[in-house]
């Protein structure tokens, strides 16, 4: 287990890939898994979580290779799956249980999730309920709801199920459950959510309909075999998104970006906050990408809630970070979703910025953060959450005195590769404002 230390950052005038999208590359395997064949996959996030997620298909029988880092071949078994030989472990990834639910609520055996202790915190019920209504028969081992799950699937039946939350996995884990279904299944929001498994759905030739806020799908379709390229991450384009955003006279361009406008929420709040933020679409397939231009700015205060903050659910550390360094007052609302992430970031984003000067109000669905003022380095832990670890070595480059984050293996789960990044587009000739960024044993 290893630390960063960080030092304030040079001006940043660079360009830069991400890795792939986290949120599709979980969705890609699953369904390139239930068609008809030989699907390859470019452009695969080989992250802890996502690697969980191929573990997974491999323990229902499907054969999964490794082209090279970020290429997989995978074979489709026609939606049949063998019961696996023992637990599936879902380790840190929410996303790999809930959509793993929905999957094998329709299958006929039984089958264990279990995953690290803190995925085990985690809420299950918000799948479990639609998933019962089905015909599934789904046992939560620990409190309130939470993993590990076991699954007795079945015979599923269509249902129409109206969501109290705005939530993909939830959308995504009805959906994987209704092609087990004889019928129609439809999921209605209250809120869009993002729209990964519908579009990806359409990609390999099964025909959801969607009707404003509700999206259908008619049981009994296989998947067809096609091969599907992965675009970057936005959510991790967003902490260099942020570092240029808020750093007057930088200059950041990030390529081959996925721009769903069901995920660039985070460019939307950025340009209200006053950075110059353009997309350029260069791909308009399944899933659109393209290229982000930044060039920072003197940054204001914004208001960040309601029906947008669905789309910038996992970009509100980052967001929040830009908040502390902007003019002016940043109220969050209506994300009481993040108390139940990795760790309480809403919690944990309040504590951080506050050992770093910052001036922070805690609510209990957000955050009131007035900005200006200088950030100090300061120790700070990640919580064993990778979105809080790398938010906040996105403070640190703007700290006034050395900064270190405590507990960062957990960046792997969703961005292996970040570290040296961070390392190689801040690395200048010596001077009075060169980085200092290096990996430490943890004391």
């Amino acid at each position: 287990m290893s630390d960063w230390k960080i030092r304030r950052a040079p001006l940043i005038q660079t360009e830069l890939e991400v890795p792939g999208d986290k949120s599709i590359s979980h969705r890609a395997v699953m369904l390139a898994s239930m068609s008809n064949g030989t699907c390859v996959l470019r452009g695969f996030l080989a992250s802890e979580d996502c690697l969980c997620t191929v573990a997974a298909m491999r323990a229902l029988g499907i054969q999964i290779e490794a082209a090279d880092a970020t290429t997989l071949i995978v074979h489709g078994k026609r939606r049949a799956f063998t019961a696996p030989k023992s637990a599936i472990d879902c380790g840190n990834s929410g996303t790999t249980m809930r959509l793993l639910a929905g999957l094998l609520a329709g299958q006929p055996f039984r089958s264990r999730l279990t995953g690290d202790p803190s995925l085990s915190k985690r809420p299950m019920r918000r799948v479990m309920e639609p998933l019962t209504k089905m015909g599934a028969n789904i046992t939560a081992e620990g409190k309130d709801g939470r993993p590990p799950l076991v699954i007795e699937g079945g015979k599923l039946k269509p249902i129409d199920y109206v969501s109290p939350v705005a939530s993909a996995q939830v959308k995504s884990a009805v959906l994987l459950a209704g092609m087990f279904a004889k019928g129609r299944t439809s999921v209605t929001e209250p809120y869009q959510s993002r729209d990964h498994t519908e579009r990806m759905l359409e990609y390999f030739l099964i025909r959801p309909q969607k009707a404003d806020l509700t999206v259908s799908i008619h049981g009994g379709q296989t998947p067809e075999s096609r091969d599907f390229q992965i675009p970057g991450d936005i959510s991790s384009a967003a902490f260099w998104m942020v570092a240029a955003a808020a750093q007057p006279r930088s200059h950041l361009l990030i390529k081959n970006v996925g721009l769903n406008e069901t995920r660039t929420g985070v460019i939307a709040v950025l340009v209200r906050m006053g950075a110059q933020v353009h997309e350029t679409i260069e791909n308009d397939g399944a899933e659109p990408l393209g290229t982000i231009m930044v060039r920072g700015a003197r940054l204001r205060g914004t208001e960040i809630g309601g029906k947008e903050i669905p789309n910038v659910i996992d970009e509100l550390p980052i967001l929040a970070v830009a908040a502390a360094l902007a003019n002016g007052t940043t109220v969050i609302r209506d994300a009481g979703e993040l108390r139940v992430k990795e760790t309480d970031r809403l919690a944990a984003i309040a504590t951080n910025l506050r050992a770093m000067g910052a001036q922070v109000q805690e609510t209990e669905d957000g955050m009131i953060i007035t900005g200006g003022l200088p950030l100090n380095g300061a120790r700070l832990d990640s919580f064993g959450d990778h979105r809080i670890a790398m938010a906040f070595a996105i403070a640190g480059l703007f700290g006034q005195d050395e900064t270190v984050i405590t507990n960062v293996d957990c960046v792997n789960t969703s961005y292996p590769g970040f570290y040296q990044t961070l390392d190689r587009i801040l690395k200048v000739p010596p001077g009075p404002q060169t980085p200092v960024i290096t990996s430490l044993p943890n004391s």
